[in-house]
């Protein structure tokens, strides 16, 4: 039985993209996928199953945070046999040369999050992406000719620093941007062997102070829409 998640076996996909804002899976849903049906509304958090170029692709949404997430993210692995885990997201940049709407492939996610700590007594475990996942993205966007980012990310529990500048050092050792989910992700990935990968979208810089509006946020994404969906 599934608490937050009423779809019932085999209306969720083995491929499962994971937006936190759930107005954005419902974007989603109806942008991209063929014949989308919606198979959650619990709490609002909107899940819906479709054909995406033949193939069968559902889009979940997960909410803002690693606590949220890991909530739709543990339950769709264990109750639904989810294979493929894709965080479709948005992220605020650390490095003057990633602009807004860049795009980011997360190859490892450092955390502020006590997640792994229970779990790793005095020792820093480092999550990763799926390889096989990492690759079919970068190949697919060479081919598309849609640049992106790859390496280190932020996966923060906190929106609203109490210091500004905190970020900085992050981006001295190389850290790309910031976001809020895929340290959670690729520590529950990697527990119940399935792949996991966090495709980014810069929505704000915290180098310049720019940044996109929530309307962009939740309808601008198509870049990212397209490597995440080449790889159901």
């Amino acid at each position: 039985m599934s608490l937050h998640i009423e779809a019932k076996k085999g209306e969720i996909a083995d491929t499962v993209l994971l937006p936190g804002d759930p107005l954005r899976a419902k974007w989603i849903a109806e942008t991209f996928l063929e014949k989308p049906h919606c198979y959650n509304n619990v709490r609002g958090m909107l899940g819906y199953t479709g054909l995406y170029q033949g193939k069968r692709v559902s889009v979940q949404g997960s909410g803002m945070g690693i606590p949220s997430a890991l909530i739709y993210y543990h339950e769709l692995i264990t109750n639904y046999g989810v294979k493929n885990v894709i965080r479709v997201g948005s992220a605020g940049s650390y490095q003057e040369h990633i602009k807004l709407k860049d795009v980011v492939l997360a190859m490892a996610a450092s955390t502020t999050s006590g997640i792994n700590n229970t779990r790793f007594v005095n020792s820093d475990y480092a999550p990763t992406a799926n390889f096989e996942l990492f690759v079919k993205a970068v190949q697919f966007a060479r081919e598309k000719g849609i640049p992106i980012h790859a390496g280190n990310v932020l996966s923060s529990d906190e929106f609203y620093e109490d210091d500004p500048e905190s970020y900085k050092l992050w981006a001295k050792y190389g850290v790309l941007c910031v976001e809020m989910e895929a340290a959670g992700l690729y520590t529950l990935a990697a527990k119940h062997n399935v792949n996991a990968l966090a495709i980014l979208t810069i929505s704000d810089s915290l180098v310049t102070g720019e940044q996109l509006t929530a309307e962009e946020r939740e309808t601008s994404f198509k870049d990212m829409m397209k490597i995440a969906l080449s790889l159901a």
